[in-house]
């Protein structure tokens, strides 16, 4: 759940449930609760406070709900009504401002702990694009970035602007792990609202998958999707890599007539082929 401090809430941005704000923990009962992380609600509120006599606004989801709210924040910027736009990252991409002369990403790590391959391709990805709002006029521009880790290539890379250096290292990280290109991939979800019920099929069909590793093929799981439960119902993930596609489709086709066979529901399998998240 994600704290939205304006609409005084807890939002969860995958499902759209909504709670109140608890007064107390629902686990211990203790009423000391605090609230931590950083967002474009806290980041605006504390340049406020940094810069009283700035011009700022926010471009997030919560302030930019129509287009309509979306263009003319965009529109103050542009035209110089505005000092200072907060954001996610739909400012990272496409938006051709002559006057900015500074951009500062916040936490730009935080895509590098999502458990996906895709992870650095990711984060290289929105450093270089955001990087690319400063100095587009005459004078020149300067980009800050706050990470964790300044060590990771992705990072390293983002700030030299070396697309053939992350490349390579980014292709042989995925040769090595067999990752696509090198491998298709599928991602299996068996979900349901009874645990129960998750985890027995999960391991029926793991009892189909799992003879089939080897030969090109490799299969792992079943584990805890990354989103274990969403919208009340419970998810278990496989992982198939295959060297060819034909080989992937053919095992996925006998693992989905297993699940008829085995009375499991089709609507509590889920197949992705060449899956751009692991979610």
């Amino acid at each position: 759940m994600t704290h939205h401090k304006n609409r005084n809430r807890l939002e969860c941005h995958y499902c759209g449930s909504l709670q109140s704000i608890p007064k107390k923990c629902p686990k211990c009962d203790s009423q000391y609760v605090y609230f931590f992380g950083e967002g474009s609600e806290q980041l605006e509120e504390r340049l406020r406070k940094e810069f009283p006599k700035a011009r700022i606004a926010r471009l997030d989801r919560d302030t930019a709900r129509t287009k309509r709210q979306y263009q003319e924040t965009l529109g103050a910027f542009a035209d110089g009504a505005l000092d200072i736009l907060v954001g996610t990252q739909m400012l990272a991409k496409g938006h051709d401002f002559h006057g900015v002369t500074l951009v500062g990403v916040i936490s730009a790590d935080s895509s590098l702990t999502m458990p996906d391959f895709r992870a650095a391709e990711r984060t290289f990805q929105l450093m270089t694009q955001v990087a690319g709002r400063a100095g587009r006029g005459e004078l020149p521009g300067r980009v800050l970035i706050q990470t964790f880790y300044p060590e990771h290539y992705a990072i390293q890379d983002a700030v030299k602007q070396d697309y053939t250096a992350f490349f390579e290292r980014e292709l042989h990280f995925r040769q090595v792990m067999a990752y696509p290109p090198f491998t298709s991939l599928a991602n299996v979800i068996v979900r349901d609202a009874s645990l129960e019920k998750a985890i027995t099929w999960s391991r029926k069909l793991s009892q189909f998958l799992t003879p089939h590793n080897g030969d090109g093929l490799r299969i792992l799981g079943p584990a805890s999707a990354p989103l274990a439960r969403l919208k009340s119902e419970y998810r278990f993930q496989f992982l198939l890599k295959a060297k060819k596609k034909a080989q992937l489709t053919k095992i996925l086709g006998g693992a989905l007539a297993f699940c008829d066979s085995n009375e499991i529901p089709q609507t509590a399998v889920l197949v992705d082929m060449d899956p751009l998240q692991l979610l």
